[in-house]
């Protein structure tokens, strides 16, 4: 693990389900990303691909609290509810996949570690406020790599939307203070994140 910030870590892990067919331009690379922040009385994960014996000793006891950004990235999830009692956060539009163990939250909800959902590519999907760091952390709308940090490609929009209705429907997150940018498929932008942000959304 890589320690960002005081208390703030990232990952990466290949992927179980990727294959070969889904990478190339407009696609996703086999590694993803996850985040953990310390929250003091508990322990924050999102989107999280990571065994539980790793989480157990960095929880260090303390409860563990899983936020995802959307029903696909559920991830470890299942099993980290299972082995450590984990709590499993998602958007209510995609609890449905994720079974009963999923409590779902709404948009401006404060969740564990003051956590804020903020509006996402779509009604399943957030993306999530990290106010303590100034971090957002984004799950599939927005991809970091070779190509620079970018809104999801055109072969990934839902039927009937436009790359135009979709920065439009992210463009209240340039009103929050961002200092960093948290991928889950890329990597983190510690620098000029804000910049980078409005950028995305205006290319």
């Amino acid at each position: 693990m890589e320690e960002l910030r005081p208390g703030l870590w990232t990952w990466t892990a290949p992927h179980p389900a990727w294959t070969p067919e889904e990478g190339g331009p407009d696609g996703w690379e086999r590694e993803v990303r996850s985040y953990a922040y310390d929250a003091g009385d508990s322990l924050v994960l999102f989107d999280p691909l990571v065994s539980p014996d790793e989480i157990e000793e960095l929880s260090a006891g303390r409860p563990v609290a899983i936020l995802l950004t959307c029903g696909s990235h559920g991830r470890s999830g299942a099993e980290l509810v299972e082995r450590l009692g984990a709590t499993l956060h998602a958007p209510v539009a995609s609890v449905g996949e994720l079974g009963p163990a999923a409590v779902p939250y709404e948009l401006g909800e404060d969740l564990p570690g003051d956590v804020e959902p903020q509006v996402g590519g779509y009604p399943d999907e957030a993306t999530l406020w990290l106010r303590e760091h100034a971090a957002l952390v984004v799950g599939d709308v927005f991809l970091a790599g070779e190509r620079g940090f970018r809104v999801q490609p055109d072969s990934w929009l839902a039927e009937g939307l436009t790359h135009d209705d979709l920065r439009e429907r992210l463009r209240p997150l340039v009103e929050l203070p961002v200092e960093i940018l948290l991928p889950t498929h890329g990597h983190p932008i510690l620098e000029n994140a804000h910049e980078t942000l409005e950028s995305a959304l205006d290319s």
